[in-house]
């Protein structure tokens, strides 16, 4: 939990700049693996990131260009600011609402509008201190519920990716994937199996070192295959599959960034963004953005101070800007966090980068870079979606006592079944004060009042 000094206002302009020496004392890496490692998990959130971006895309006209230049100057500043991993991820339920067909498509001015909406709210939450005041009051069973429903929600669709042809344009599973071919379970499987081989549980060979009866021969072996960036080379054969499945894809690619301009956003798109995108994505940023990445932060990476002002504020700055151009609404996900640290990610190199990537993309290519993932085998993408939604589940492990794993269980039951971590939040909470309740000695209090002169009458039933 934050310090008392991480919890005063931001407006002050005192207490700003005790804050931002705590930033910039951030941009040291501290880099403890090697480059390769982190190269391996600036492409551990993709599994997320690419689907969403290319449903965005192809449905609702989005600029891939602007989203890939804005994204990728997130990385980088994020990178710098809090010196680890931290992900730069689209708002989920924002997308699913524009790309759903229950109703009429948003328009880009909508989705925009829902984007600074709730970058509104979580910016008002930041900077007066609110979320740290929440954030210490929430017990751990319920963060943990929120994760674990995130990673298994995560774990199912990867496997769906897996197992099936998607139509990410109606967001919708297809026939079962071919055993071959150059998406087919096959390549798959094999990619799952050269992940697991390198990576194994997700443990640092430092761990196994430390364990006594460990020989030394596969100790030397398991450091070995955990310095190659699996994640990345994956991704890297996925790339080359993309010309491979459809080589007329070169003629098409225009060289050239997309022309940035200010979105003009009316009365109506406001109300529409709000009330069909931003309501629902406010919770769940809330919850998985700030809160939850948070946790998760602390657990991975303890040496490093990230408090919920400071993620909260840098979600709420990220959508002020870039919404205005066009780019896509994004946050900090608990899941982008596991999976760029489950793939090698130790420090903000790892993000850095990715955004150096996602810049020369964005700069060379501009939007016809869809063209390219759109052919991007969806198979390996459930592959590393799978190993992010594991990692992000397995932070739930430390949960000890039945009666945290019990509120934990029930509100990632609730999160799952209602398809909505706000629903199991609450449901998390209100359990969690009724076990507190049943456990609370009311005669002792009752007594101790009593003692101490407050109640002259005896308390009858």
């Amino acid at each position: 939990m934050e310090s008392p000094n991480q919890t005063a206002f931001l407006l002050h302009p005192r207490q700003w700049r005790r804050y931002l020496p705590r930033l910039s004392y951030a941009t040291s890496f501290g880099l403890k693996t090697s480059i390769w490692s982190e190269l391996g998990g600036s492409v551990g959130d993709l599994g997320t990131y690419i689907p969403i971006v290319l449903a965005l895309t192809l449905v609702n006209h989005l600029d891939l260009g602007t989203t890939l230049i804005f994204t990728a100057l997130y990385n980088i500043i994020t990178g710098f600011l809090f010196g680890i991993p931290m992900p730069v991820q689209p708002m989920k339920s924002i997308a699913a609402v524009a790309i759903s067909e229950s109703q009429t498509h948003l328009t880009v001015p909508q989705i925009m509008a829902a984007g600074i909406s709730t970058a509104s709210v979580l910016f008002l939450l930041g900077a007066t201190g609110l979320m740290s005041f929440f954030y210490r009051f929430i017990p751990l069973p319920v963060v943990r519920g929120v994760q674990l429903s995130q990673g298994l929600s995560f774990a199912f669709s990867a496997i769906k990716y897996i197992r099936y042809h998607q139509n990410f344009v109606t967001g919708k599973a297809g026939s079962a994937r071919p055993w071959f071919g150059l998406d087919g379970l096959i390549l798959a499987l094999s990619a799952l199996i050269f992940v697991v081989l390198t990576t194994g549980s997700g443990d640092s060979v430092d761990e196994t070192e430390t364990e006594p009866d460990r020989p030394r021969r596969p100790v030397r072996r398991l450091r070995i295959l955990s310095a190659i960036p699996s994640a990345l080379l994956v991704f890297l054969l996925g790339l080359v599959l993309c010309f491979v499945r459809e080589p007329s894809i070169v003629k098409d690619l225009k060289f050239g960034p997309s022309k940035i301009h200010v979105i003009k956003i009316s009365r109506h798109d406001w109300k529409t963004g709000f009330v069909r995108a931003a309501i629902p994505q406010i919770p769940l940023s809330l919850l998985n953005s700030v809160i939850a990445v948070c946790k998760l932060s602390a657990d991975l990476f303890p040496e490093k101070e990230v408090s919920v002002t400071a993620v909260s504020v840098s979600v709420a700055a990220m959508n002020l800007v870039g919404c205005w151009f066009g780019a896509m609404p994004v946050c900090h996900g608990a899941g982008g966090l596991a999976g760029q640290y489950r793939f090698g990610g130790r420090s903000g190199a790892s993000v850095l980068f990715l955004g150096i990537a996602k810049l020369v993309l964005g700069l060379v290519f501009g939007n016809t870079f869809v063209k390219i993932l759109g052919q991007f085998p969806i198979g390996i993408l459930g592959v590393l979606l799978l190993f992010s939604g594991i990692e992000l589940a397995m932070a739930s492990r430390d949960m000890n006592t039945k009666e945290e794993s019990f509120v934990m269980l029930i509100c990632a039951a609730v999160s799952l079944t209602g398809s909505s971590a706000a629903l199991g939040f609450g449901c998390g909470i209100v359990l969690f004060l009724l076990l507190k309740l049943r456990e609370f000695d009311f005669s002792s209090r009752f007594y101790k009042s009593k003692s101490s002169g407050e109640i002259d009458t005896p308390l009858h039933i």
